[in-house]
């Protein structure tokens, strides 16, 4: 670990420093995936209420309320998106860091667009297919400013990591990082998000994304904190995030206690996961979590993307033929379709990322002759 002084003049050319992989970080990633299913699957009305065939608050009377929290497994991997991208980040070139980021997200999601769009259009499956022109479209992944339909309902968070990724990379990657460059752009990202917020410009908010703004700044922060635990500006980093990250939080998923609505969210229990999710990050950084450092969850972290991509479509899928065709009780055809989806991901994983991943990244990395 080097110091906060010879941090602060590391430029992008030279070496990065050393990393020994963070297994606990693979295996909260697994954590938020598990979140954000159990409330796909039974924390929310919609479409899947047709795959149970009612409510998931009459499959699940009791856990329905608890699975509506699992919506903020999302704000838990912004906060761990940030520390990744910054660790990742440090030291590489534009093209090397592009080449990277293309190469971790491209196959799996690709294969995970074609895949739904292919099962969404047999006679069999009750849920209405895109179009083609727009199944095309969402193979670039700008389906959403576009206004195409979605092939993927969890899209929409790709939309985000990509503009974060945008801005980490011009602002911090291309001119060089360094633990000096790297707090200024937290504060500069913050307080431009905060300044979006007031204005109510549409453009603005597009491009600085003020209600997750703090969860990737608050990953950024942590990573400086884990390369230095007394850096004070890192933890101050940290600290304001937390503060607008939860304030967001609550300002987007809390609504007054209401009889007809599916469940509610009180606002205690949004910070206290908001809270978790960032205290989580923050004892992996301190490197308090090393003792778990088991193999199994570099696969968990192998699995989350891919499961990530596949498990709410296809999981109306699996949920509609196990529970309504079979008759299997709700909390084994829950458990089963988890299982199966991470079956699938695990296939996706060893025929489409292990081969396409390096592939992808030699091409994207190589200079033109």
């Amino acid at each position: 670990m080097i110091d906060a002084p010879a941090a602060a003049e590391i430029p992008v050319q030279s070496a990065p420093l050393r990393q020994n992989r963070l297994r606990a970080l693979d295996g909260l990633r697994l954590v938020a995936a598990l979140m954000v299913a159990a409330y796909h699957y039974g924390g929310r009305d919609g479409e899947v209420a047709d795959a149970w065939g009612s409510s998931p608050s009459l499959q699940f009377p009791t856990l329905h309320g608890w699975f509506a929290y699992g919506c903020l497994g999302v704000q838990v991997f912004f906060v761990i998106s940030g520390f990744v991208i910054c660790m990742s980040g440090w030291g590489r070139t534009l093209t090397s860091f592009f080449a990277s980021r293309a190469a971790r997200l491209l196959p799996a999601y690709w294969a995970a667009v074609v895949l739904v769009t292919v099962v969404f259009a047999l006679p069999v499956v009750a849920y209405r297919a895109v179009s083609p022109s727009d199944a095309l479209v969402n193979l670039t992944m700008l389906q959403q400013p576009l206004g195409a339909d979605r092939v993927l309902g969890v899209c929409w968070t790709l939309w985000a990591e990509i503009r974060f990724y945008a801005l980490f990379a011009l602002c911090v990657v291309l001119p060089g990082a360094t633990r000096r460059r790297i707090i200024l752009f937290c504060a500069a990202w913050t307080l431009a998000a905060a300044l979006a917020q007031a204005a109510r410009e549409p453009l603005l908010d597009l491009v600085l994304m003020p209600e997750y703004a703090p969860f990737f700044v608050g990953g950024v922060g942590l990573y400086l904190v884990h390369r230095d635990r007394r850096d004070a500006y890192a933890w101050g980093v940290v600290a304001v995030s937390w503060l607008l990250g939860q304030h967001y939080a609550v300002a987007r998923l809390w609504h007054a206690p209401d009889v007809d609505a599916f469940s509610y969210r009180g606002s205690l229990g949004i910070i206290l996961v908001v809270t978790c999710g960032f205290v989580a990050v923050a004892v992996i950084a301190l490197g308090w979590l090393r003792w778990a450092d088991r193999r199994w969850l570099t696969v968990a972290g192998a699995l989350t993307y891919p499961f990530y991509l596949v498990h709410e479509h296809l999981g109306w899928v699996v949920i509609e033929a196990l529970h309504q065709g079979l008759g299997l009780p709700s909390a084994a055809t829950a458990l089963l379709t988890v299982a199966a989806m991470l079956l699938l991901a695990r296939l996706l994983n060893r025929y489409v990322e292990e081969w396409a991943t390096p592939l992808l990244r030699r091409a994207l990395s190589s200079r033109p002759r």
